[in-house]
């Protein structure tokens, strides 16, 4: 029997055109582009400065152009995954949004929060609908308004965190390529490392919350970049072990961007020299659920039919996770 398989047809992204510079940030904080490209690698990252406007435009703009860049009506998607941690309402879901503004009237729609692992942990989902033989078409989408939930007057997260989105289109195919194999993991994080303190059940908003600035991305930054620096590199081998890969196998890391340091961990750990590694951090900052889909939409011109993909991330949750994909376009 014919294995059929998950693979990417189409990529697209969607950045706001507002530049914010690690010299407009020394401005509000105290920090200064030195100390910021050295610890991160990011020169710049991508605002969303209208009010009026929220993840849902970043996604339904990313998904529009994916959808032109796979040939594939709207009117043709089965299903719908946005991953973001900054939806633009906790309900409706914000891929319910999307669903609305691109005419996918069959597709049903939601979505996913795994903080920077997302991206990857909606693929897999999509896939394995694909796989099972439910969906033949999945719109797979990674979207954040990080600068929502970024207080400006706090150096260690305020530099870290740019706006994006990107999306893939998901088609089946009974070819030895697209999705191949997937390790995700989790670590529930009591201590809450990497969180948003306000707003949900246990603080919902009021005006002390507020004051408080509960509604605000808080981390340990230390804590996060010792587990990323371990689990992003030990998962990225993980899987490259179980498919009897070797560096000279695969064709391009797809890390996640967090920090420059932790992607050339990735890459040292995996024997992957720098020249096959996506990164364009320098340029956007951390999109959280968007980086990985967007280094796909920037380099889909340089990449070949069966090339080894190795998609890696670590967010908060905690989750991490690596997908090997075979390129299929």
């Amino acid at each position: 029997m014919t294995q059929i398989r998950a693979k990417i047809t189409g990529t697209g992204k969607f950045l706001p055109d507002h530049v914010m510079t690690n010299h407009d940030l020394e401005k509000l904080v105290d920090t200064n582009d030195e100390w910021i490209q050295t610890r991160t690698g990011i020169v710049e990252r991508r605002i969303l400065k209208d009010p009026d406007k929220g993840t849902s435009n970043l996604a339904t703009e990313a998904a529009k152009k994916a959808l032109e860049d796979a040939d594939v009506d709207a009117a043709d998607i089965d299903a719908i995954i946005v991953a973001t941690v900054t939806p633009d309402y906790f309900f409706p879901a914000t891929a319910c949004l999307v669903q609305k503004r691109i005419g996918a009237k069959k597709a049903f729609a939601f979505d996913l929060s795994a903080a920077c692992s997302g991206f990857l942990y909606a693929l897999t989902t999509g896939g394995n609908m694909i796989e099972s033989g439910r969906a033949k078409k999945v719109l797979v989408i990674g979207a954040d308004k990080m600068s929502s939930i970024l207080n400006y007057e706090d150096r260690t997260t305020c530099i870290l965190f740019g706006d994006g989105g990107g999306a893939v289109v998901l088609e089946a195919t009974e070819e030895e390529a697209g999705i191949i194999d997937y390790v995700h993991y989790t670590e529930g994080d009591e201590d809450c490392a990497l969180y948003m303190p306000g707003g949900g059940s246990k603080h919902p908003a009021t005006a002390e919350t507020v004051a408080q600035g509960l509604h605000y991305l808080r981390q340990d930054g230390r804590a996060i970049f010792k587990k990323a620096i371990h689990g992003m590199a030990d998962v990225s081998l993980e899987i490259m072990e179980r498919n009897d890969l070797t560096s000279d196998d695969v064709a391009w890391l797809v890390p996640h961007q967090a920090n420059l340091r932790i992607i050339d961990a990735t890459a040292n750990r995996m024997g992957v020299s720098k020249d096959k590694v996506m990164i364009n951090i320098s340029h956007y900052g951390n999109t959280t659920s968007g980086t990985i889909p967007l280094c796909l939409d920037d380099w889909k011109d340089q990449l070949n039919k069966g090339d080894n993909l190795v998609l890696s991330a670590f967010g908060g949750g905690l989750t991490w996770g690596s997908i090997y994909l075979k390129w299929a376009i």
